[in-house]
C-alpha cells in the first residue's frame, strides 16, 4: 500500500511519490529534525515479510553506506514494519531522483 503524504517514519514526513519497482517504492519526504528535502527508499510491509527480500534490501542498504559519501545513504530505519533507507535528493532540471539511481552505461575496451 503507498504511504500517504504526512505519513511520518521515524523523523521524516512523506510528501509525494517519485517512482516504484520491483524492490520498493521512493518517496520524497521533509527531514524534520534537519528541514532538509530527502529521499526514502522504502520495502513494503509485505516485501518484509519475505526473508530473501528483506536480506537483500539490508545488503543494499550496507553497500550504499559502504561507499563512504555522506550523501549517498543517510539513515536507515524500520517502522510499523516497514524498513526504508534515506538518501540524499539531487535537484534536476528534467526530474528529481534519489542519488542511487544509477544510469546504464558503456564500457569501451582499449588494447
Amino acid at each position: 500500500m503507498p504511504l500517504a503524504p504526512g505519513t511520518h517514519l521515524g523523523p521524516y514526513e512523506i510528501t509525494t511519490p517519485l517512482g516504484a519497482g520491483g524492490m520498493g517504492e521512493v518517496y520524497r519526504a521533509r527531514d524534520t529534525r534537519l528541514e532538509r528535502s530527502v529521499a526514502i527508499k522504502i520495502l513494503p510491509e509485505q516485501l518484509s515479510k519475505d526473508p530473501t527480500r528483506k536480506q537483500r534490501f539490508e545488503r543494499e542498504a550496507k553497500t550504499i553506506s559502504s561507499l563512504n559519501h555522506p550523501h549517498i545513504c543517510t539513515d536507515i530505519g524500520s517502522q510499523d514494519g516497514i524498513d526504508y533507507l534515506v538518501m540524499e535528493i539531487i535537484q534536476r532540471a528534467d526530474s528529481t531522483i534519489p542519488t542511487n539511481h544509477f544510469q546504464p552505461f558503456r564500457i569501451r575496451v582499449v588494447r
